[in-house]
């Protein structure tokens, strides 16, 4: 082998273990949405995660992948739709000249788990009170759209990549996205039964606090392929750059939670757990698209802002009148519009220009350039994505309905939709299960007692 084609296969292992590790947060996000959700829904929200990620690998392929990464113009891709073996295997040639040091296959590979990441954070938004169906039928429209700013920031030559918008995995791309769209069919389904009474919210709380405790955990594991597989290659940036990316993405997370229990601390007056897994989540988020262009005290910064605009932008999201089950709408857009800006103010000459992307931030004498291209983004990514979303959403909500009938919301979409049951225990009799004769431990469930004998009758006196 030459020492380009070793350099080649370091890449291409590195890429596929970072995809892995991406794909393996679809396992975060059912148990952080099954744990901020109810039992009655669990079922559900687990079939859904699966649903979405199986939608976006076909839709991704047949023409995402193409449109987001396929050589075109500035808007769009225009080649590489349902890509055989010639374009997967090829390395820096077209459709996918995009990718100079890894196989197309392994570049579709790591993008589609991010396309599903995207669609994850719409439904839970949405969570408890959609039908199934529209997860199927709006999932394959938004891959499309997602697909289309995807090409916008990250293809060469792509119309905001050209402007030198700097967002190095995804806040804007992935999370931001995402949020927009759950926006809208949060505003498009309106509240949960309940959430709202007399105009005041009222608390639902999850069912299962450990649950989504280990979900953030492995959301945090997975973001470790997330922002330092971006990367694309073990050299890009410099031999290693990788890993200064993950330790920023570790230190703005580790911020984020403190941040969040600082703010939920004095503002709710009690350091809320669910407040503290969100932070994380939100000041992950947030460093998404600054990991390679900021320095470490920065990272910290990002993370601990970004906490409090979870906490403070969940309670704003509630005071609207906007039911978002899991806090997507604060963690995922309000951090990740943080985070694409905080680049204006403290991304690192050095840096970008290691990276040979945009330039130096406002505080490092940079000027309002990047901060303006940062803005620019933003603006026009929102309106774009929150658009399409609402128009194709509010399209199938005046046709065919968006959302589960009372009784059937009431219910819970585990038996309603799926014939079965999250937790069927606590719902229906199983045999030998839960509340059971049978059930537990002798110690606690102790047999019942023999009949007493008949008390004997007097004799009778005469």
């Amino acid at each position: 082998m030459t020492h380009h084609q070793l350099l080649i296969a370091a890449n291409t292992l590195w890429v596929v273990v970072a995809a892995v590790l991406v794909m393996f947060m679809q396992a975060g996000f059912a148990f952080l949405e099954a744990g901020l959700t109810r039992m009655k829904n669990a079922a559900h929200i687990a079939g859904k995660n699966v649903l979405i990620f199986g939608l976006a690998s076909l839709v991704y392929w047949l023409v995402g992948f193409g449109l987001a990464f396929g050589d075109g113009n500035g808007l769009v891709g225009t080649h590489g739709f349902a890509p055989s073996i010639d374009a997967l295997l090829a390395v820096g040639k077209a459709p996918y000249s995009a990718f100079v040091g890894i196989p197309g296959a392994a570049g579709w590979l790591f993008e589609v788990v991010f396309a599903g990441v995207s669609l994850a954070i719409v439904w839970g938004a949405m969570a408890e009170r959609a039908k199934l169906w529209v997860y199927f039928a709006f999932g394959a429209i938004f891959t499309v759209v997602y697909s289309v700013v995807s090409h916008w920031v990250w293809a060469p030559g792509g119309w905001l990549q050209r402007f030198g918008m700097q967002d190095f995995a995804g806040s804007t791309v992935v999370h931001y996205q995402g949020a927009l769209a759950g926006l809208a069919g949060a505003l498009l389904l309106g509240p949960r039964i309940g959430k709202f009474v007399g105009g005041k919210p009222q608390a639902i709380p999850g069912h299962n606090m450990a649950y989504t405790t280990l979900g953030v955990f492995i959301l945090w594991f997975g973001w470790f392929g997330f922002n330092p597989g971006s990367t694309l290659s073990v050299d890009y940036g410099g031999v290693g750059f990788f890993a200064y990316v993950a330790l920023n993405t570790n230190l703005a997370a580790a911020a984020g939670v403190i941040g969040a229990m600082v703010t939920a601390w004095a503002v709710i007056r009690k350091p809320d757990l669910s407040m503290m897994l969100n932070g994380a989540i939100g000041a992950l988020v947030a460093i998404t698209a600054a990991c390679a262009f900021v320095a470490p005290w920065a990272a910290i910064c990002i993370g601990l802002v970004a906490g409090a605009i979870v906490v403070l932008g969940v309670l704003l999201v509630e005071k609207l009148g906007i039911d978002d089950p899991i806090g997507a709408l604060a963690a995922h857009g309000m951090a990740g519009v943080w985070g694409t800006l905080s680049l204006g103010f403290l991304t690192v000459p050095e840096l970008a220009e290691r990276l040979d992307w945009g330039q130096g931030g406002l505080l490092y004498g940079g000027g309002f350039h990047q901060l303006g291209v940062q803005a620019l983004g933003l603006v026009a990514v929102g309106a774009f994505t929150f658009t399409a979303s609402f128009a194709v959403l509010w399209a199938m909500k005046v046709t065919v309905g968006i959302r589960t009938e009372p009784h059937v919301e009431n219910m819970g979409l585990d038996v309603s939709e799926h014939g079965m049951w999250g937790y069927p225990e606590f719902y229906i009799p199983v045999p030998g299960g839960y509340g059971t004769e049978h059930h537990g431990h002798p110690v606690v469930s102790p047999p019942r007692p023999a009949p007493a004998p008949a008390t004997p009758a007097a004799p009778a006196t005469g």
